[in-house]
């Protein structure tokens, strides 16, 4: 399932460190960096300040067919598409020696794009696990199973509610009070739609999706020759609406304090009882892990009574339906991948047409085997001299919070103290880790798309497992270079920038310094403002779960953070469904504060001199101006609907308008009172 989770629609890349020399003394000529032709002159900034600077482009632009949306972030995708599409092929000639990372690349993507042998190999790949479903005889042997199929989730993002076709899911990270080893964590999962609300909601849209993905489910069934695909379909759908109730919700999951629930291997019989956790836990191979961090523990509990009560059949038959969906996307004959499309494409985003298959492959390819395509990146697109500049320019943002954090008139100075040392040792990765991931015990073979699969996602849950009760290792990366996003890792007080982010439009190393503040300069603000926001607040500058807030302070904290979350709450991107701004407010925070910092940051980089007016804007104008279009989007309905109900970032258009809160804002763009974002001073939410 893609997760869409603070995938940042805005970039790094080389050469913002210097452009403070093109501050004040813009050579003639000099490129404004904001798309003047996009912007709506007949909407009002104060009114609506994305229709303002987005508007025009969104009458003209055409959202592809093979896509549920498009703006900044798809043509950055598109660019490092095509560069992994001439990697991939290059890969595959010159007869790359057997073992070699070119060679499990090219045969990786043979296997795939080998349509005609996928047709013929037709259900014959999953015999085994289907004919090992068949044999369950007893819940002794059902735990087993589920256990069996326990994988890593290995998105930092997301983790906190993985909302798979497995039960659970493990993520491996430092402990949340011991920063010192790895801890094994149990998440929820157990579902074919995307979240709970997907089941237990009741609005016609919802209804009409469940109605959907029962026919899909009996569908693909029916393809694979089941008995009574019709009632077991029903069974399947009824039972995983019984794992949706027993879930927890994004926001209750998003409560790291509700998260830290330490179970004894041993306890578990007891605290969960219905499950055999002994076959469970052997199955898993954790069967000599002496603890669990059980995320959502109700959860749990109740998902180990539902195993115990649910009829033994059922189980099977979600078990059977489940391992079939895992290959319908691509691995399995093309009746099962239209049925798979027609559903998650179109039926959940509103897609009409699948993204063509060597595309697929390339995803495919990147998400198995990523670090091997991301050496090769690297090498080609992304040289040390590069690195080092980047490494440079978010140093630069960081003295620029840290400078900030001296500023805050309502932080008490042990507060002050404590978050400046956190800053001081966050750990910065910039483009690629220093460490590769080894892929050469992973058996990919060229005519065998689903084992090739099947094979690596063993091997990345056997590489997981393998830092259980280990060190931590700060500098391990949780993204490939050539994935274009960046994340903040609260645990390990780390950031990645990942070397496929760091590309135009997003920054143009001759454009003026203030649009490259108001895009680049932002997300890097945004990223280190997440160590700040209402979840990374709460750990320390070792990354363990720790109070390091006066009192006083905290309730200022979180009473600035909760008139965010009523603002977010107000807006409506679908009529009748509005933003949930506890679920975004980690994600606003960041906005908010990744805005302020970046403005401070190009401030202090015009050295004291007026920046020049280019094209009739100021540079205050183009720094808010290229804040908002690098959210510009446009997205189908569906794909709005999917994002509002499950991830934790607002749709574009809204992270736009978070300059209302920034004073600077007002003097550059003159909204008046009564205007729609118009707030009084008092009403602008500073938190950072």
């Amino acid at each position: 399932m893609v997760t869409i989770n603070r995938i940042l629609a805005a970039a790094i890349a080389c050469g913002l460190a210097s452009t403070g020399a093109l501050a004040a003394d813009a050579p003639a000529g000099t490129p404004v960096g904001v798309d003047l032709k996009g912007i709506d002159h007949s909407v009002q900034p104060g009114d609506d300040f994305d229709g303002y600077a987005n508007g025009t482009w969104k009458k003209t632009a055409m959202i592809p067919a093979d896509r549920a949306s498009t703006g900044v972030f798809l043509e950055v995708f598109q660019k490092a598409e095509k560069r992994n599409a001439a990697l991939v092929k290059a890969a595959g000639e010159g007869h790359p020696a057997a073992g070699s990372e070119q060679r499990l690349i090219a045969d990786y993507y043979k296997a795939y794009m080998d349509e005609a042998g996928i047709e013929k190999a037709g259900l014959k790949p999953l015999e085994p696990a289907l004919a090992a479903i068949d044999a369950i005889k007893d819940k002794t042997a059902l735990s087993a199973a589920l256990g069996a199929q326990l994988r890593a989730d290995v998105d930092p993002i997301n983790a906190t509610t993985l909302d798979t076709e497995h039960l659970l899911g493990l993520f491996v990270a430092q402990g949340l009070e011991d920063p010192s080893k790895n801890m094994p964590y149990l998440l929820q999962g157990g579902l074919g739609m995307p979240n709970r609300d997907y089941y237990l909601k009741t609005d016609k849209d919802m209804v009409e999706t469940r109605a959907k993905y029962a026919s899909f489910v009996e569908a693909v069934l029916t393809q694979a020759g089941t008995p009574d695909a019709a009632g077991k379909a029903k069974a399947i759908v009824a039972l995983e609406t019984k794992i949706a109730q027993a879930q927890a919700s994004i926001v209750d999951s998003e409560d790291i304090h509700k998260a830290n629930n330490p179970w004894p291997r041993t306890a578990f019989a007891s605290k969960a009882p219905g499950l055999d956790w002994n076959a469970y836990f052997k199955a898993a191979q954790l069967d000599d892990q002496p603890t669990f961090i059980v995320w959502q523990p109700a959860t749990v509990t109740k998902f180990a009574a539902l195993v115990a009560s649910e009829p033994l059949d059922t189980w099977k038959a979600w078990l059977r339906f489940h391992t079939i969906n895992a290959g319908t996307n691509g691995l399995l004959p093309k009746a099962y991948d239209a049925l798979s499309f027609g559903f998650y494409g179109t039926t959940l985003t509103g897609t009409p047409k699948q993204r063509d298959r060597w595309k697929r492959g390339l995803s495919r390819v990147n998400a198995d085997l990523g670090d091997a395509v991301g050496q090769i990146y690297v090498k080609q697109y992304f040289p040390a001299s590069s690195r080092a500049e980047v490494q440079d320019m978010v140093k630069n943002i960081l003295k620029a919070f840290d400078a900030r954090v001296d500023t805050l008139d309502w932080m008490s100075p042990e507060t002050r103290q404590k978050a400046k040392a956190k800053i001081a040792t966050i750990k910065v990765g910039v483009g690629y880790p220093d460490t590769w991931r080894d892929y050469s015990k992973v058996e990919i073979r060229p005519d065998d798309a689903f084992g090739n699969h099947e094979r690596a996602v063993l091997a990345e849950y056997h590489h997981q497992i393998a830092k259980l009760g280990k060190p931590v290792d700060r500098d391990e990366w949780w993204m490939t270079p050539q994935t274009v996003n960046a994340v903040n890792l609260p645990l390990q007080n780390a950031l990645n920038f990942p070397a496929a982010i760091l590309e135009a439009p997003f920054f143009d190393p001759k454009a003026d310094p203030a649009s490259n503040y108001g895009s680049i300069g932002a997300v890097i603000g945004h990223e280190i403002s997440h160590s700040f926001d209402n979840t990374g607040a709460e750990f320390d500058a070792q990354g363990r779960l720790a109070n390091w807030w006066t009192d006083a302070d905290q309730k200022h904290f979180k009473e600035a953070g909760q008139r965010l979350v009523e603002q977010f709450n107000q807006y409506e991107p679908l009529p009748g469904l509005h933003i949930n701004g506890q679920q975004t407010l980690g994600e606003n925070i960041a906005d908010l504060s990744g805005l302020t910092i970046a403005y401070a940051a190009y401030k202090e980089s015009l050295h004291g001199k007026p920046a020049p007016v280019i094209d009739g804007l100021s540079g205050d104008q183009r720094f808010f101006l290229a804040f908002a279009q690098s959210w510009r989007t446009k997205t189908r309905d569906a794909a709005l609907r999917a994002q509002v109900i499950g991830d934790g970032h607002a749709p574009g258009e809204f992270r736009a308008q978070t300059v209302r809160n920034l004073d600077p804002w007002y003097d550059a763009f003159q909204p008046k009172a009564g205007q729609k974002l118009y707030l009084d001073p008092k009403q602008r939410v500073k938190i950072w």
